[in-house]
């Protein structure tokens, strides 16, 4: 039985068109994955495990969490198929305070702050094809803040983006399909060039004959300033430290489940989404990893002259990806390379602005958001939820702090995760009988097997990576005053 406390959301969902079939909703968790990650992170993990069979494994583990994650959301997507996606699981699962704190950190920096930061690095790439656009073109100065150029084209690119939501979920649709497909044949094609094309065999041989010694690489003012050799426990550290960056590369799947209130047939389409669309990036990112160690040597130096001796590793500016291509196409390659990761974070921008404001709206219902964002315009989408987004992921691009709070709550998301998959097993106890049209695939093993390796990540980030950690808590329980607050304001207007 539903809590009676809780309102029911089935009404939520009413207002909402029901256009988004099978094929948009993949290209949704597909285009929200994708973004500029893939193309860079690597060059960390690799300084991080320091051996190309720890680098694979690390993206290995990613993608078993993140798919098991996905297919264990199905479950609760197809229980309930609603707006407001995994807000609502989470409260359903728990309490309103639950699922109040995830929405707070979602609008406060999780969504918005990876807005502002994909579209940064739209912003960034572009410069490199109009120069005009770079962060070294500083524009003026507003309240101490330095604003350069890429902020106000980030911004731009955050405006277009919202205002063609507004217009309605069949223009958002249209706009991601054709970007996810663009973007998800460019990176499946330049893994296809690394693998039968710029296969090097000094980098096949230096990569692949010792894969699993690996070397910790520990930087001080970008030099190298010691290394630790990773035997027993240290690797399990190593891996858990660098899976920062390839997890984060692959989020924003649980996106879809975000608009259940317009997508045909959810209690199918759902989890047939989060299974198809995470399988296809996870696949993706494993094999634009082995294309990149058939081209580069994994090791390299941070006073290399070229790309082959800087390596994988010390790539310049961490851009492995650009790196892979000027070996295949030559001075091209960071135009190729740019245009390329411009498609990818404008498309990925694209899917992460039209789900986010579905939280907002049914968190508006629930009298736990401000109650003009839980309405629909004409063309029945939130406008101004999503034009609430907009100003402040716009205002983080101009605060220049959107990286820095996206590292502080990368523990959050795990914590997130973990409480949703738990959730899982909650709901059965409360709600044996409610009707679960898809359950999770391998009941109770493989849910149970995403909570210990995402809780021992988040041990591991919380012992060795305390500034990970700390500064992401602490923003998340800064909601629970603000929702005791909340509550009793809404009390008050009630008895008004």
């Amino acid at each position: 039985m539903t809590n009676p406390k809780i309102p029911n959301t089935d009404q939520y969902s009413i207002g909402f068109k029901r256009e988004l079939g099978l094929f948009d909703s993949t290209m949704i968790v597909i285009g929200s994955m994708i973004g500029s990650g893939i193309f860079i992170v690597s060059a960390d993990i690799s300084r991080t495990v320091g051996s190309s069979g720890l680098l694979l494994l690390v993206w290995l583990i990613t993608g078993v969490i993140t798919i098991i994650g996905a297919l264990s959301y199905g479950e609760l997507a197809a229980m309930m198929p609603k707006a407001g996606g995994q807000y609502v699981y989470l409260r359903e699962s728990y309490n309103p305070l639950i699922g109040f704190l995830y929405g707070w950190t979602l609008f406060l920096v999780i969504q918005t702050g990876t807005i502002a930061a994909v579209a940064v690095a739209f912003a960034k790439f572009t410069a490199v094809l109009f120069p005009w656009f770079s962060s070294k073109n500083i524009l003026f100065s507003l309240l101490g803040l330095n604003i350069h150029a890429g902020q106000i084209l980030a911004i731009c690119s955050i405006t277009l983006l919202t205002y063609i939501n507004i217009r309605g979920l069949r223009e958002a649709k249209i706009v991601q399909n054709v970007f996810t497909i663009a973007k998800t044949a460019a990176l499946f094609g330049l893994i296809l060039l690394g693998l039968f094309i710029g296969a090097n065999a000094q980098a096949i041989s230096a990569n692949f004959s010792n894969i699993w010694q690996g070397k910790w690489l520990h930087l001080v003012d970008g030099k190298i300033g010691w290394v630790e050799s990773l035997t027993g426990f240290s690797i399990v550290v190593a891996i858990g430290v660098s899976m920062v960056g390839s997890l984060f590369s692959s989020v924003a799947w649980e996106n879809i489940t975000f608009t259940a209130g317009e997508i045909k047939n959810p209690k199918k389409n759902i989890p047939l989404s989060l299974f198809f669309g995470a399988s296809i990036v996870i696949i993706l990112y494993f094999l634009a990893n082995v294309a990149y160690l058939f081209v580069l040597p994994l090791a390299g130096n941070p006073d290399g002259k070229d790309v082959m001796s800087q390596g994988i590793q010390f790539a310049a500016e961490d851009r492995v990806g650009t790196a892979v291509a000027h070996l295949i196409f030559g001075e091209p390659a960071a135009i190729i390379m740019a245009i390329l990761i411009m498609v990818s974070t404008f498309g990925c921008n694209n899917g992460l602005i039209l789900a986010g404001p579905r939280v907002f709206y049914t968190m508006a219902k629930d009298k736990l958001f401000f109650k003009s964002t839980g309405t629909l315009n004409k063309k029945s989408v939130p406008a101004i939820a999503l034009i609430s987004q907009g100003v402040w992921a716009s205002l983080l691009c101009l605060s220049g702090t959107y990286s820095q709070l996206l590292d502080y709550v990368v523990f959050a998301v795990l914590i997130f995760y973990i409480l949703t998959i738990v959730g899982i097993f909650i709901l059965r106890k409360k709600q044996p009988n409610t009707d679960r049209p898809y359950k999770a695939f391998g009941y109770p093993i493989l849910p149970l097997l995403y909570i210990f390796l995402a809780a021992s990540i988040a041990l591991i980030l919380f012992l060795y990576k305390p500034e990970y950690t700390w500064p992401g808590l602490i923003i998340v329980l800064l909601g629970i005053p603000v929702y005791f607050v909340w509550i009793k304001l809404s009390a008050e207007n009630i008895q008004k």
